[in-house]
């Protein structure tokens, strides 16, 4: 089996069926849905769409990342992806497109494919960077709903649960650093992320920027983390991350980025 969608779910309402017939409208047949329900009680499951492709599980957790967890325990595809109830695929054929892609690599099983992600919450395509480096780490990884990775790299590091809002974060790090899988840009939109989750409210920024601190040193040297530091100073980080989290200056700004990332694609 080619992949492996999984859906961590809890009292999701109607989001739950959203992301589902995305999924099941996608015209690649080979791949399995993982739906991990943390006990819902809201009906949702009750009311879940019903599929021979829908795998499901309710177990009780510790919260989203040991979810997660539980979940890769099920996996029996080559490739795992993980949709958040109200998060889509951008388009139907995205796991057609993305297979084509995992046909021409020579090692399958050390591989992280990413693409961009459109944000419902701005309107806008965020565009990944065709190329994961170092900076790219320390700055703004791919949407983790828009990467697919290869499943042994997701059975042999689990999520962290000490991280509570980076452990997809840490993983990633973990991936390049010490798992060296190679990183294969998809150059199309894998997914349509809601946004306004757990890790985005105001009372968990302080948090975030100290898990941040945490998992890159973690990584990363320290002479590529002053670099990295650096370059932020320099380049006005702050008012560039305002411009790009501004409804009214977020189209623009990503696409002036897109531009940029264009340029540097063979």
């Amino acid at each position: 089996m080619k992949f492996s969608i999984i859906v961590v779910c809890l009292n999701p309402g109607e989001k739950l069926n959203q992301t589902l017939d995305s999924i099941l409208d996608q015209t690649f047949a080979d791949y399995e849905i993982i739906v991990k329900d943390g006990k819902s009680g809201d009906g949702s499951i009750e009311r879940m769409r019903r599929d021979r492709r829908i795998r499901f599980f309710s177990e009780e957790d510790r919260g989203i990342y040991d979810a997660m967890n539980q979940a890769v325990s099920h996996v029996q595809g080559d490739f795992v992806l993980f949709l958040n109830c109200g998060d889509k695929f951008y388009h139907n054929k995205v796991l057609e497109q993305t297979a084509a892609v995992i046909e021409r690599e020579e090692h399958p099983e050390n591989l992280v494919l990413y693409g961009d992600t459109y944000s419902e919450k701005s309107g806008v395509m965020i565009s990944s960077p065709p190329k994961i480096t170092g900076l790219v780490c320390y700055r703004n990884i791919p949407c983790h709903q828009s990467c697919f990775y290869a499943a042994r790299l997701c059975r042999e590091k689990p999520y962290e649960e000490s991280y509570r809002i980076r452990a997809d974060y840490d993983h990633f790090l973990w991936c390049r650093y010490k798992a060296g899988a190679k990183m294969v840009y998809l150059n199309m939109p894998v997914s349509a992320y809601e946004g306004g989750g757990y890790s985005e409210s105001r009372e968990n920024q302080k948090r975030d920027k100290e898990e941040h601190r945490q998992i890159t040193k973690k990584y990363m040297s320290g002479a590529e983390l002053f670099s990295c530091r650096l370059f932020m100073l320099c380049t006005l980080a702050p008012l560039r991350r305002l411009l790009a989290e501004n409804q009214w200056s977020s189209g623009i700004y990503h696409w002036f980025k897109e531009q940029l990332y264009r340029r540097k694609l063979p």
